[in-house]
């Protein structure tokens, strides 16, 4: 074997060599880096940026519980950096996913730091950061879960109040079928098959206002609206049925009051209110509606000397379908429907609506609205521009005299 293939021979076996040793040591250091990154609680470079732009409530924590990054939506749940985790459930969580090392999702209910009686329905996410670090994302779905309920309460509600119009309908045609050779009872079912198919247009009407009031997009325009027009159409509208009743509809208070909305939506609301006066006031009573100006609102009052609502019932009129007096709804042609659409209607213009009342005393019902100043009358717009052309052409006919005198 000569020298020079020794030489070659060599050289290869040290280049093995030498590549065995680079992947030796390259293989180590990675090895070093895992372990270092495994026993590391140093949050990774960005986290904190991702965490500041979330919107949920989220944070970073180590194998101990420690919170080390959070969101700013993480403090209305108590989690604040440098803290331990203080719910149980979350806690759980954590050690659940660092144990498996799968993420996982739980729904739970946590009180919101500082107030112990308003649990929150929430999503939990747990997922393994790298090394002794867990991301725990909390998104908050009581809304969503409140939402889903009155989607359902409504629903059902609405499908068990149309069953009994619907139903009696049915009996009463079955009713007339039945009795065909008898004319005055023909006629007496007749007029009850009138009034239920009244009742059920009447329900029928309200749960289409109710859902349109309740669209996002349901109110589009809205301009200004002249609260004396709107108190007398919702007085004249109810006009026979206090004549029926006994009972007097009287009006006071401010004048030339304006706020912006829809007229049509506000005569409703504010006839609903004179309607349940009406029904709840004796014969030879009063029935009030008083309208206040008060710097950027307005207050439109409707009072009655009736039977008054008991404290328990305050707490529920607004509900859909609910009926203090179950009773004389029923007698009455109530839908249940009517003090919704006037919560929902006084929201949708920007205002509340308040009640006061006592049993055997009366009731009052305020709806407070924004205010706005009265719009200037088409007719004047045009007086002011002609008034102002006219200054203007006086005011260059001057400019022109002076300079031919000078």
């Amino acid at each position: 074997m000569t020298s020079g293939t020794i030489a070659l021979i060599a050289l290869a076996v040290g280049l093995v060599i030498g590549i065995g040793l680079s992947m030796l040591l390259f293989w180590a250091y990675r090895a070093r880096e895992k372990v270092t990154e495994a026993a590391s609680a140093r949050v990774p470079t960005g986290t904190a940026d991702v965490l500041d732009s979330m919107d949920d409530a989220a944070c970073v924590v180590d194998a101990s519980g420690l919170v080390l990054a959070i969101s700013h939506a993480a403090t209305r749940f108590g989690i604040d950096v440098g803290a331990t985790l203080d719910h149980q459930e979350l806690r759980q969580l954590v050690r659940t996913v660092r144990s498996t090392g799968a993420s996982t999702t739980e729904t739970m209910r946590l009180t919101r730091s500082g107030v112990s009686l308003d649990p929150r329905l929430v999503s939990a996410r747990a997922s393994v950061l790298g090394g002794q670090l867990t991301l725990l994302i909390i998104r908050d779905v009581t809304e969503q879960e409140r939402l889903d309920q009155v989607r359902r309460d409504f629903v059902a509600n609405t499908s068990h109040e149309l069953k009994t119009p619907v139903g009696a309908v049915s009996l009463l045609a079955e009713a007339i079928e039945s009795a065909a050779d008898d004319p005055d009872q023909v006629r007496v079912f007749a007029s009850r098959i009138s009034a239920e198919a009244t009742r059920l247009a009447q329900l029928t009407g309200r749960i289409m206002s109710l859902s349109r009031l309740q669209a996002s997009d349901g109110i589009a325009d809205f301009g200004p609206v002249a609260i004396d027009e709107v108190i007398t159409s919702s007085i004249e509208a109810h006009a026979v049925q206090a004549d029926s009743a006994g009972v007097e509809l009287i009006r006071g208070g401010d004048r030339g009051v304006f706020v912006r909305g829809d007229a049509q939506i506000l005569v409703e609301a504010i006839g609903n209110l004179v309607a349940n006066a009406i029904v709840y006031s004796p014969q030879g009573s009063r029935v009030g509606v008083g309208i206040k100006a008060d710097g950027g609102t307005v207050e439109i009052a409707v009072s009655d000397q009736g039977i008054g609502i008991t404290e328990s019932d305050r707490e529920r009129i607004f509900e859909r379908f609910y009926r203090a007096d179950e009773a004389r709804s029923r007698r009455t042609g109530g839908t249940g429907l009517g003090l919704s659409i006037v919560k929902h209607a006084t929201q949708r213009h920007g205002g509340e609506v308040r009640v006061w009342s006592r049993p055997e005393r009366g009731s009052t019902f305020t709806m407070v609205l924004p205010r706005i100043e009265a719009p200037v009358p088409e007719t004047d717009k045009k007086t002011k521009k002609k008034r102002a052309r006219k200054a203007l052409k006086a005011a260059a006919t001057a400019r022109v005299r002076n300079g031919e005198n000078a």
